[in-house]
């Protein structure tokens, strides 16, 4: 990496404030306009969105990513519901959208999966967020043929192959 790449740890519990506020307002940038504010932004949400992050990263499930300042850029979890590995977050700060943190971030959680002999993931992504459907579809995620959509989201799934080393 160079010096202005992210760097990625798992996350601690002391990033949770950080990481909940990224989550905030990522959120809000793709909801806003297509559900009520209080559904994504509510006091409510927030506080059940807060005791998920809390979870996720006491379960060693969270990626962040901070620059050289330690200011966070982007944060990723992921985990395993009914046998299967799921991306169930991915989110970068928009002001640093573009920037490669999100490809980092995915690269991160892509390269921990095949360290665990991950070989399939999937995600659920808003239909109307084009701009993370377009990430993803760079990236080899396609539309799961068993269970394409969940409500207003669609699903997509990922086949890994042998990571770099392995070819």
């Amino acid at each position: 990496m160079t010096g202005t790449d992210p760097h990625i740890q798992y996350a601690l519990p002391a990033d949770l404030d950080a990481i909940a506020a990224l989550h905030a307002e990522a959120r809000a940038t793709y909801y806003r306009g297509h559900l009520p504010d209080a559904d994504f932004a509510g006091p409510e949400e927030l506080a059940r969105s807060r005791a998920g992050w809390a979870a996720a990263i006491d379960g060693g499930r969270v990626l962040r990513a901070r620059d050289a300042a330690g200011e966070l850029l982007g944060v990723a979890a992921y985990g395993q519901r009914d046998g299967t590995t799921h991306l169930t977050q991915l989110h970068v700060a928009p002001a640093r959208w573009r920037g490669g943190v999100g490809t980092a971030l995915h690269t991160a959680c892509v390269d921990a999966w095949r360290a665990a002999g991950v070989r399939t993931a999937r995600l659920e992504v808003f239909e109307p967020n084009t701009r993370a459907r377009a990430f993803y579809a760079a990236r080899g995620w396609l539309p799961d043929p068993d269970t394409p959509r969940h409500g207003d989201h669609l699903v997509l799934r990922l086949t890994l192959g042998p990571g770099p080393a392995a070819e």
